[in-house]
């Protein structure tokens, strides 16, 4: 359990990134077994299953949680079934979120694009929309399908099983119903022609307006580069690369979320925003560590980056040899 009165100690800080907590109260039910997570929104667990019926709250397959009807705006009901074999978006919405708004306008074109190509995709609307009303009239606006806003349970169990704790979230599944991206919204305003789709995650990337909210989510290695010098950016994310690819991997073999994420930045106002808010020194290249949650920076300033120091400021970092600085 995650809960605001808690102390911010070092030990608490490390679930905190572990599990991406963005949101709090969170409760979030493990495997005692084997540590793996068996459920990331307990809250709505307990909302929805008071008596423990459904105990131990394990995640569901995609194609069971999402069986039954499915709506499009102009009233014709399709089976779920119909889904088999495309790329699925999972929409989570509302009408009275503006961000949601402003993406829905985006991803209306996206979704003409990609359909436009030949791609076999389909997007699913999840309602967070307070009445039916609403729903009703947001819903207009959009030419793929919905869960029925009446189908409370189904919305809650989809909720439950992408560990949802903000909107708008834009999660894109491959036809087996596999997660390829959670951040199918950044993704969506980052590749305006679609040419990236179904977006498999890059282990790099470039930070951006879009992106920065990333940063939020736990613990990011970035290095900050002099865009102006022709190619500096490409080159800075080639050398982090193999690095990165190799952390994904070993986290992954373990059913686990990498615990960095990589960005390289240049020179821009997001990055100027960023070097203000934690006090970073304006030198290029900077290589650094940025733990927001923490409120904690980690710095290397040298004259030049190359793998073997990036692997070791890495590795020091994960084995905890490195002395944070406040943000």
């Amino acid at each position: 359990t995650v809960d605001a009165s808690l102390p911010r100690n070092r030990a608490t800080l490390k679930l905190w990134n572990k599990y991406r907590i963005s949101n709090i109260p969170s409760l979030i039910f493990l495997d005692a077994t084997t540590g793996k997570v068996v459920c990331r929104n307990g809250l709505l667990v307990i909302r929805d299953d008071p008596e423990g019926l459904e105990f131990p709250w394990g995640p569901k397959p995609f194609r069971e949680v999402i069986a039954g009807p499915l709506l499009r705006n102009n009233g014709q009901s399709l089976e779920s079934s119909s889904l088999e074999g495309s790329h699925v978006g999972v929409y989570f919405s509302a009408h009275w979120c503006p961000p949601c708004r402003s993406l829905t306008r985006v991803l209306v074109e996206s979704y003409r694009k990609i359909k436009e190509a030949g791609q076999s995709f389909e997007i699913i609307f999840v309602s967070a929309d307070r009445s039916e009303e609403s729903f009703k009239q947001y819903f207009s606006e959009m030419p793929w399908l919905a869960v029925p806003y009446t189908d409370e349970a189904r919305r809650s169990r989809l909720n439950r099983l992408y560990g949802i704790q903000g909107i708008p979230t834009l999660i894109v599944l491959d036809p087996q119903g596999e997660v390829i991206t959670r951040q199918g919204r950044v993704e969506v305003l980052n590749d305006e022609d679609c040419r990236g789709f179904p977006w498999h995650p890059k282990p790099v990337l470039e930070l951006s307006d879009s992106n920065a909210t990333q940063l939020n989510e736990g613990p990011c290695l970035v290095l900050f580069v002099d865009s102006e010098d022709d190619g500096e950016s490409e080159a800075a994310k080639q050398l982090i690369q193999p690095i990165a690819e190799k952390i994904i991997a070993k986290y992954k073999a373990k059913e686990e979320e990498a615990p960095l994420l990589f960005f390289v930045a240049g020179e821009d106002d997001m990055t100027d925003s960023l070097r203000d808010y934690t006090n970073l020194p304006e030198a290029a290249p900077l290589l650094t560590i940025l733990d927001m949650s923490a409120r904690a920076k980690y710095v290397m300033d040298v004259e030049e980056i190359t793998p073997a120091i990036v692997e070791a400021f890495v590795n020091d970092f994960l084995a905890e040899k490195l002395k944070p600085e406040p943000i």
